[in-house]
C-alpha cells in the first residue's frame, strides 16, 4: 500500500553532516522524498510532536536538544513506507537497535539517536500536519 510518513533529521544528524548520506539511504531502500525542508524548531511545536511524553523526566532535555539547532524534515513516500522507513532507521536506542539500522550507525546514545521517524500511520498523519502546515492551508 502507498503510504507517507515524516522523517527528522535531528540536530545532531545535521551538526555531524549526516544529512546527505542519510537521505541517500532512504532512496537506496527504493522510497521516494516528496517535500523537504531545513528549519530551526521552535519550542512550542516540538512541545506539540512530542507531547505524549509530556509527563516523563526527560522531556524538558528532549526540548532542549531538539530546538539547539537546525534539522531536516521531510516525507517520505512509498509502498508500506511506514514500517519500511522504521526499519531501516531502528529502535530508539542505538545500543539496541538492529545491526546496520541508521541509528545503530549514527545515534549517539538514546537522547541524541540522530533521527525521527513517524511509528504509525496515525502518527504520521499527526506529525506530517504539524510540521508541513504548509500542504494542508489550501
Amino acid at each position: 500500500m502507498e503510504e507517507r510518513t515524516l522523517v527528522i533529521i535531528k540536530p545532531d544528524g545535521v551538526e555531524r553532516n549526516l544529512t546527505g548520506h542519510l537521505l541517500k539511504e532512504f532512496e537506496r531502500n527504493d522510497l521516494r522524498i516528496s517535500h523537504l525542508k531545513t528549519m530551526q524548531p521552535e519550542m512550542a511545536l516540538v512541545r506539540k510532536h512530542y507531547a505524549e511524553l509530556a509527563d516523563k523526566p526527560f522531556f524538558n532535555d528532549l526540548l532542549t536538544y531538539f530546538t539547539r539547532g537546525p534539522v531536516v524534515v521531510f516525507l517520505v513516500d512509498g509502498r508500506n513506507a511506514v514500517k519500511r522507513v522504521r526499519e531501516l532507521v531502528g529502535v530508539t536506542d542505538p545500543k539496541a537497535a538492529r545491526l546496520n539500522t541508521l541509528r545503530s550507525l549514527y545515534g549517539i546514545d538514546k537522547s541524541e539517536n540522530t533521527i525521527h521517524a513517524s511509528d504509525s500511520f496515525e502518527s504520521a498523519e499527526r506529525e506530517i500536519k504539524l510540521w508541513f502546515k504548509e500542504l494542508f492551508n489550501n
